[in-house]
């Protein structure tokens, strides 16, 4: 789907949509409980929809009834074909749980098995566990047993969360250490609260978790905070122009990517120097509003390769097209200044994130992005809440 967006200042107030990592983190925790419980304030994107699915045919039965989820544990379902579809998410947190005994197979796009899976295999693999991993699918086949692992914490955290969700099951006490630089530890933060919410406390000190074995996961009803991740690019719009208000978000919450007003406040004063280590997520937003003021520095940027794109080098593609020179290193991007209306179409590369920051820029430039359907992996109707703040936004849906 190509989308065209002309120029035009936005303004509005706009509710935060609800947390794609908390709701990743909530339905999986509920599907390991004996009962029901219900998981309000839900945005069914795709990845959302691949967890859900998954854990249906993992260990749970799953009713969705407008933004809520029904879910009760049911053990009985074992050794059906899961599908993460892109969903890094999905794929990591649920195969140490598929370590039942049985065998299962996890099946996704291509793109997701190019990520780096090594950290689980060298455990599995160590561990006795069968481990088969093809372009676009992995099979399992073994149990996960207490004791002591090491995670590497420059990689990424949802390898830790996979780990924190199956180790309380296992008949033993389990001690994670984390080596190396802890990046994302907000999202593991994260993790542990939906976990103590479904009655699964872990010790964290440092970067050492303690999980006692032989623990059972309680049913609860609970509900999803707002996401700070999607609200960035709202808030991203009052650098371009725009007066836009975005409500629903909790400034207690344990996301990363909170620090989003922080480091626009940043941006806006001058060529900022900012570390993407603890909100990777927030690149391509950030990368656009540089583009728009007076540029800036960014480090800690490594994993920005091994996301849903090559996040720096697709940005740099992109601004390139709008005028603005982009450097990529090893571990800094450095963004320039002067953006201007695109010489040519933009292009998501398939990465949800891209295409909603290319977006924002566009309501001050105007200009086209191929592949904008690629917001439907966080958020689906992310164009329809564009065009309530006054975006004039024109889809070809053929493209």
């Amino acid at each position: 789907m190509n989308v065209t967006i002309k120029k035009h200042a936005l303004s509005g107030t706009i509710t935060a949509p609800p947390s794609k990592s908390a709701a990743h983190r909530m339905i999986i925790a509920a599907s390991r409980a004996d009962g029901e419980s219900v998981i309000n304030n839900v945005a069914m994107s795709e990845d959302i929809k691949a967890t859900a699915e998954s854990v249906k045919r993992l260990s749970a039965d799953v009713e969705f009834s407008g933004s809520s989820v029904k879910i009760t544990g049911n053990r009985k379902k074992r050794g059906e074909e899961l599908f993460a579809n892109e969903s890094g998410s999905t794929l990591r947190f649920l195969l140490p749980l598929c370590l039942d005994g049985e065998e299962h197979t996890i099946t996704g796009a291509k793109r997701l098995f190019e990520r780096p899976l090594t950290v689980y295999e060298d455990i599995f693999k160590s561990s006795g566990i069968y481990y088969k991993k093809t372009e676009n699918s992995i099979t399992v086949k073994g149990r996960l047993t207490p004791g002591e692992y090491e995670i590497p914490g420059d990689i990424s955290s949802q390898f830790i969360t996979g780990l924190l969700f199956a180790l309380p099951e296992c008949p033993g006490e389990s001690r994670i250490k984390v080596t190396g630089k802890f990046e994302s530890r907000s999202y593991v933060l994260m993790t542990l609260a939906a976990l103590k919410a479904f009655g699964v406390d872990i010790k964290f000190s440092g970067n050492e978790f303690i999980i006692p074995g032989d623990m059972h996961y309680r049913k609860n009803n609970v509900t999803v905070e707002g996401d700070w991740s999607n609200a960035a690019f709202f808030k991203a719009l009052g650098l371009f122009g725009s007066q836009v208000t975005v409500t629903g978000l909790s400034k207690d919450s344990f996301q990363g990517d909170k620090v989003c007003d922080e480091l626009f406040e940043k941006i806006k004063s001058g060529r900022a120097k900012i570390s993407l280590a603890d909100c990777p997520d927030l690149a391509p937003v950030l990368f656009v509003a540089a583009a728009r003021c007076s540029g800036a520095e960014f480090y800690d940027t490594r994993r920005l390769k091994i996301k849903e794109s090559d996040r720096a080098g697709a940005m740099a593609a992109e601004l390139s097209k709008m005028g603005v020179d982009v450097t990529v290193g090893e571990n800094t991007v450095t963004v320039g200044s002067g953006l201007r209306a695109p010489s040519e179409p933009l292009d998501s590369h398939n990465d949800h994130r891209i295409a909603m920051a290319l977006s924002v820029a566009l309501t001050e430039t105007g200009g086209t992005i191929k592949g904008a359907e690629a917001v439907k992996k966080s958020m689906p109707d992310f164009y329809g809440e564009m065009i309530k703040l006054g975006a004039e936004v024109v889809a070809d849906e053929d493209n």
